[in-house]
């Protein structure tokens, strides 16, 4: 083969208390991308669509990460030709440079014959989001390329489980159409926690886990509680706290913010629940002079999807 079309999911990292560790793969929305093999050596981006992104390989993401693939598979200037058509906004919170370092790095793998696992195509994609933001973090990555919701143990070694997705929960994202750079709501945080919010993140953690394997629903409303991060990062988003405190009201679980801002989250048992949730969001932000965009959708258990 030496073609392929694959679709890259939007992800939602972080998941209130799972800082860096918990992420959530979504249906929609997601990115498209066309990988060929090709007889000229090296990776070029031949275009990419819907976002103004480099298309000089050491500054795009998507051939960052397939470089660590193709050094890694020792074949440094196998020729690779990515296009990219973008459906997530850069600087968004929903994974934008996520979906195209997992996309890029399936798709190659794909054509190589699938040589490295999926667990193994995250620490490459890893890379692209080293490029993105200065931290080479998995926990957009690794959701988008395993789907569902994964945690990451640890860092050093990787370590990546996939957890339990309940059959019933569903997620309502609103994005504002502001940008905050994940490299900059990194610099606002603290360095140093008390022992006491740390302790409290650790419970709800792992009442998370727990939550999820037993599909307590009720126990994953009480988990969805961030008392490290999201105090410090809430400011940078409009009616963040009015937002938070009416989708509660209108039945979701719970939410916070979804990887690094603006974009917010909420999770909800059933798609009712969900749908009445963008409804609130909706009445929150139409009288702000904000523009945005709502997505519902199921938490998405495949991962990238070869599409054509």
């Amino acid at each position: 083969m030496e073609s392929i079309k694959v679709y890259a999911p939007g992800t939602v990292a972080n998941v209130a208390c799972g800082f860096d560790v918990i992420g959530l793969a979504m249906d929609a929305p997601g990115d498209e991308m066309v990988v060929r093999r090709t007889s000229q050596p090296g990776i070029r981006i031949k275009a990419v669509h819907g976002a103004d992104l480099p298309t000089d390989p050491a500054k795009n993401v998507a051939s960052v990460a397939v470089q660590a693939l193709l050094q890694k598979y020792d074949q440094p200037d196998a020729g690779i030709e990515i296009e990219i058509f973008k459906h997530i906004h850069p600087g968004s919170g929903i994974g934008s440079s996520a979906a195209s370092s997992a996309g890029a790095v399936v798709a190659v793998n794909h054509l190589l014959g699938e040589p490295f696992t999926k667990k193994q195509l995250v620490r490459f994609a890893m890379e692209g989001e080293r490029l993105a933001c200065g931290s080479a973090h998995a926990d957009n990555v690794a959701p988008a390329i395993l789907g569902g919701f994964t945690l990451v143990r640890s860092y050093r070694p990787l370590d990546i489980t996939t957890l339990h997705t309940p059959a019933e929960l569903w997620v309502t994202v609103i994005h504002p159409q502001i940008e905050v750079k994940t490299s900059d709501a990194r610099e606002i945080l603290k360095q140093k926690v008390l022992m006491t919010d740390a302790i409290r993140q650790w419970g709800n953690v792992g009442a998370m886990v727990a939550a999820l394997y037993q599909e307590d629903y009720d126990l994953i409303s009480r988990s969805l509680e961030d008392v490290i991060v999201e105090p410090i990062r809430s400011i940078l988003i409009p009616a963040f706290q009015e937002l938070k405190l009416r989708c509660r009201e209108a039945g979701a679980l719970g939410g916070g913010i979804s990887g690094s801002g603006p974009s917010v989250f909420m999770l909800s048992k059933g798609e009712a629940n969900a749908r009445k949730v963008a409804e609130t969001m909706n009445n929150v932000y139409a009288p702000l002079g904000v523009d945005y965009k709502i997505y519902v959708s199921r938490v998405n258990t495949a991962g990238v999807k070869i599409i054509d």
